[in-house]
């Protein structure tokens, strides 16, 4: 089995790891120790990116772009916990910037109550706020540097009190709103991140893919950094056990779930006391 790039990394309740990759099949699950378990998704998706496990076990994913003929791609999929397609929200293989139309969707966030919130950023630059049932309710953002505006919004994630924060990556900030879209703070201290993760107790993980090539850890409540894990190579993807607080990274150079420099197959970073 060939590895291809991993964009994205997840962990469920059970603590099996769920790495995205632009190979076939593109969904692998392992276990803690590297043994894949079982894989699946197979020519279901054109550019894998993001995958997420919600509170319910539900998988999400974001397929960014279309194929050659333009009839596949462009989609958000919710699967259940047994990889049946439950939803999909976008227009398949049609690029665009409508209500239910996306070019380069990269993550997903579901709310407390159950709304979604796609960035949908590789081409346009901005995030999709829908209700649980898929419904279109506002969208928020445009190209730029200004607050509220973005450049490669590439990760999403929602903390305790409801604030959603959006890894703007080559603008090199974490930009934080209401769930309204209202612009509330941005943070530069953790780089141009490809990935967030945030705990229920606050901690934030945050991937910097070029500018540091580090996972930084925080604090969602007051943006203090805390450590960080450096010397990875080109780093994506993440998935934290929020029990052990061991992270896994999904590398999209060279192609592997990334393991220590010496370069085997998964990178499994364990907690550090910094």
């Amino acid at each position: 089995m060939k590895w291809g790039e991993t964009s994205g990394m997840a962990i469920d309740a059970k603590g099996t790891i769920l790495a995205f990759t632009r190979a076939e099949p593109p969904i692998i699950e392992l276990n803690a120790d590297g043994k894949v378990l079982r894989t699946w998704g197979d020519k279901m998706f054109v550019w894998p990116h993001g995958i997420r496990v919600d509170q319910e076990g539900n998988i999400w994913v974001t397929d960014g772009q279309n194929n050659k003929e333009g009839t596949n791609g462009q989609l958000v999929y919710k699967f259940s916990p047994d990889h049946r397609i439950l939803m999909t929200i976008g227009t398949k293989g049609v690029a665009g910037e409508g209500e239910y139309t996306f070019n380069g969707p990269t993550d997903v966030a579901i709310g407390r109550n159950g709304d979604i919130f796609v960035t949908d950023g590789h081409v346009n630059s901005r995030v999709v706020k829908y209700t649980k049932d898929g419904k279109f309710i506002k969208a928020w953002g445009r190209k730029g540097t200004g607050p509220g505006e973005f450049n490669l919004p590439h990760s999403v994630a929602i903390d305790s009190s409801g604030r959603v924060f959006v890894a703007d990556r080559s603008n090199n900030r974490i930009q934080i709103f209401d769930q309204d879209g209202n612009f509330l703070d941005q943070w530069t201290q953790f780089g141009g991140d490809s990935s967030l993760t945030i705990l229920p107790d606050d901690t934030l993980y945050a991937v910097d893919t070029y500018k540091f090539k580090a996972v930084f850890i925080g604090s969602a409540k007051d943006g203090k950094v805390t450590g960080k894990y450096t010397n990875l190579s080109i780093a994506e993807g993440l998935a934290v056990d929020p029990l052990t607080r061991t992270l896994y990274t999904g590398e999209v150079r060279p192609d592997k779930i990334g393991d220590m420099p010496t370069g085997s197959t998964v990178r499994k970073l364990v907690k550090q006391n910094n």
